[in-house]
C-alpha cells in the first residue's frame, strides 16, 4: 500500500523521535520471515522496551538525519528493519541476537552505538552489556566490598581471642 505525503512525514517523524531518544540502533534484514515470526518479534520487542519498525530506506535515511545514528545512512540497502533500544543499550542486541539464533532468516547488518557504526559481529558484545539493574548491583557490590573487609578485619582479633579461650577450656575439660 502506497503512503501519501502526510503519512510519509508521520513515519519519518515517528522514527526520528524514536532514534533521538535511543541508546543503540540495529538494522537487520528480515527477508524470509513469516508474518507470525514478525508478530512474535514485535511482541517481544514491546515487552523489552525496543522500538522495532520496518521502514522504507528512503524514509529511514530522512528519519536518521540529525540523530547520532546518521552513520547508518549508507548501509540502508535492501529490506531492513530498524530496532532502537530505548531503556538500556543492549536490549535490541539481546532481542535480535536471540531471535536470529532461532530464525536463520533474520540477519543483522549494522550495529550503531554512540554515533559510531560497528560490524555486525559486535552484536554479541553489545548484547552482553548489563542491564541498568545489573549495573547498579555490580556497582553496589564494588562499593560495599571495602567496608565489609574493614568490618571483618576489626572483628577478627575478638573472634580469635574467643576461639583461643574456647580451645583452652576444651583442653582443660578433656584433662
Amino acid at each position: 500500500m502506497a503512503l501519501n505525503l502526510e503519512q510519509k512525514k508521520a513515519v519519518v517523524a515517528e522514527v526520528n523521535h524514536a532514534a533521538s531518544g535511543a541508546l543503540s540502533a540495529i538494522a537487520a534484514e528480515y527477508r524470509g520471515l513469516s508474518v507470525s515470526d514478525m508478530t512474535q518479534l514485535r511482541a517481544e520487542a514491546r515487552d523489552k522496551g525496543v522500538y522495532l519498525r520496518v521502514v522504507k530506506n528512503t524514509l529511514a535515511r530522512r528519519a536518521l538525519e540529525g540523530t547520532e545514528f546518521e552513520c547508518m545512512r549508507d548501509g540502508l540497502v535492501g529490506p531492513l528493519m530498524l530496532a532502537f533500544s530505548q531503556e538500556d543499550p543492549g536490549a535490541a542486541a539481546r532481542l535480535l541476537g536471540d531471535f536470529s539464533k532461532e530464525k536463520d532468516q533474520l540477519v543483522v547488518t549494522m550495529v550503531s552505538v554512540g554515533g559510531r557504526l560497528y560490524e555486525p559481529s559486535e552484536l554479541k558484545r553489545l548484547a552482553s552489556l548489563p542491564t541498568k539493574d545489573q549495573a547498579i548491583g555490580m556497582l553496589m557490590g564494588v562499593m560495599k566490598a571495602p567496608i565489609e573487609k574493614f568490618v571483618r578485619t576489626l572483628a577478627e582479633p575478638h573472634g580469635k581471642l574467643v576461639r583461643t579461650i574456647a580451645a583452652i577450656r576444651d583442653q582443660k575439660q578433656a584433662a
